[in-house]
């Protein structure tokens, strides 16, 4: 009987043993595959020492109901070993509506914190001083809001600019893409992104302007390869656009970063964070840039929300557990674990703790960090490494051909391909050529059911109290000033950031702000 073959997820042929002559006989497209840690193409990692200099920063995505409620979570984990918070914000407040808009009934503070002003901000950072801690918030079509209502507060706690630190995902070519909360069409919002990237630039120079998102492609059902193609792809479109505004490469190129996901094939996942760095040296050095830090892919990774099992959900720790190593061992720098019952719901206080524990048990016991790029050297790594680079340089090809990511997002092309791989994914799951352990094979039939976190829904309604309150405390006239500024801003040109944090300041809404942009830009069908 023959033996069958094996395939990664991006559908790369697995040999059943690798010798040295599989490794590159040439060097790699990046440059030569034998660099150090810290040197271009930094495919081995962007620091010499990697986590023997620092750890990766460990984030707890969190955030649900009101600011008031998950400022409690925040300070949970930063009392348990937590470095770096990361703020989730519910549907409303990622499409610009306020909690009180009708759209907004049955959402309010359920996927994430609701945050409608610039007193849901203050709550929700009550406490916790924001040139201390570096914040990173997944938010795309109200970036800029969310991040000058923080730098609002930061204002009022008396922060120096200078030094808060922190990222917004920022990256609204993926929601067009794969996830959907967009709200104005692509070019407005790209000129928004850039807005970002040059007011930061000047005013908060240690915040990363843009976290270009791989994650979400994954999760729409996207391989390994097209998760760094797509992405990288986004990054390239992204730097164009600044560069024609005129920005300097070698500056808002440091302030980049990167958002990737880590599912359960190890082998795949480390090959693919290394394989990204180096294609994004070379990018960024074919876009002109000269300085090595403005080279560097520096990567966010979160564990794979898709790859959760809500049957028997405590195996989700062993997944876990594995995508953490594969994060660690592919030199992430920042790291988010998932609670082992997040496919049932947002995470009771004892899977984040478990979640949390399991980077911490990575760093400090199993030996991983110890030294750079562990499996550097691997036939198996080096040789998938270099597999997955080829076959991701041939989708950003097309793409090129195209007009870049904006045209083949417009084209349909992104779409069509995650959702070709979703559907054959799926058809592998249900055939039962591949296997899911507790959903298409070693099922149990007395599973006993597990405490799931529930968000009360009365929230809504102490959302617009609290927005009630504010609008008969402030000055309309002002706030109607404020709004034709940023109208004017909008429609005759300058940068929208201090128009949007002076209106903030004054009390306008989130969803107001988000309004008095829909009427300029119009909103993306």
């Amino acid at each position: 009987m023959s033996e069958s073959k094996k395939f990664t997820d991006s559908g790369i042929e697995i040999k059943k043993v690798y010798f040295q002559d599989d490794l590159p006989k040439v060097p790699s497209p990046g440059g030569d595959l034998w660099e150090a840690p810290g040197t271009f193409p930094f495919t081995r990692g962007i620091q010499a020492d990697m986590y023997r200099g620092k750890l990766w920063t460990m984030r707890q995505y969190a955030g649900f109901s009101t600011a008031e409620e998950s400022n409690k979570r925040y300070h949970y984990l930063l009392s348990q070993g937590v470095n770096g918070l990361s703020v989730a914000f519910d549907l409303p407040t990622q499409i610009g509506y306020d909690s009180d808009h009708e759209l907004a009934e049955g959402e309010v503070g359920k996927a994430g914190v609701a945050i409608d002003s610039i007193d849901d901000m203050r709550a929700l950072f009550d406490g916790i001083k924001l040139q201390d801690v570096t914040t990173s918030m997944t938010i795309n079509a109200t970036a800029f809001i969310l991040l000058s209502l923080y730098v609002a507060v930061a204002k009022e706690q008396g922060a120096d600019l200078k030094k808060i630190s922190g990222t917004t995902q920022n990256d609204i070519l993926k929601e067009y893409a794969a996830r959907g909360t967009y709200i104005y069409p692509p070019k407005p919002s790209m000129r928004i992104i850039t807005d970002i990237f040059e007011w930061c630039s000047n005013e908060l120079p240690k915040w990363n302007t843009i976290s270009i998102s791989g994650y979400h492609i994954r999760e729409a059902g996207s391989t390994a390869v097209q998760e760094i193609a797509f992405t990288l792809s986004n990054g390239k479109a992204y730097v164009q656009a600044a560069l024609e505004k005129g920005l300097d490469i070698d500056v808002f190129g440091k302030r980049l970063s990167f958002f990737f996901n880590a599912h359960n094939n190890l082998f795949e996942e480390v090959a693919k964070f290394r394989a990204a760095r180096r294609m994004w040296a070379k990018m960024m050095r074919d876009l002109g840039a000269t300085d090595p830090k403005a080279m560097m892919l520096r990567f966010h990774t979160q564990t794979g929300g898709s790859t959760l099992t809500a049957q028997q959900p405590l195996n989700n720790i062993s997944r876990v557990t594995i995508q953490t190593i594969a994060a660690v061992l592919g030199g992430t720098q920042s790291l988010h674990t998932n609670g082992y019952d997040e496919a049932l719901s947002l995470p009771t206080e004892e899977a984040a703790r478990i979640a949390l524990r399991t980077q911490q048990i990575v760093a400090y016991e199993s030996g991983v960090a110890d030294t750079a790029d562990p499996l550097g050297g691997s036939y198996f790594v080096e040789s998938l490494t270099n597999e997955v680079e080829e076959k991701a340089w041939k989708l950003i090809e097309k793409i090129d051909v195209m007009g870049g990511s904006v045209s083949a997002i417009e084209q349909g092309f992104i779409q069509n391909e995650i959702a070709r791989s979703a559907y054959e994914y799926q058809r592998q799951i249900e055939t039962g050529e591949k296997i899911i352990v507790g959903l298409n094979k070693f099922g149990v039939t007395d599973e006993q059911p597990i405490p799931i976190f529930k968000v009360n829904d009365t929230i809504r309604s102490l959302q617009i109290e609290k927005l009630r309150k504010l609008k008969a405390n402030r000055d309309i006239a002002t706030v109607d000033q404020c709004l034709q500024d940023l109208n004017d801003k909008a429609s005759n040109g300058g940068n929208l950031i201090p128009s949007v944090i002076g209106a903030l300041e004054h009390k306008c809404t989130l969803g107001e702000i988000a309004d008095e942009l829909r009427g300029v830009f119009g909103e993306h069908r």
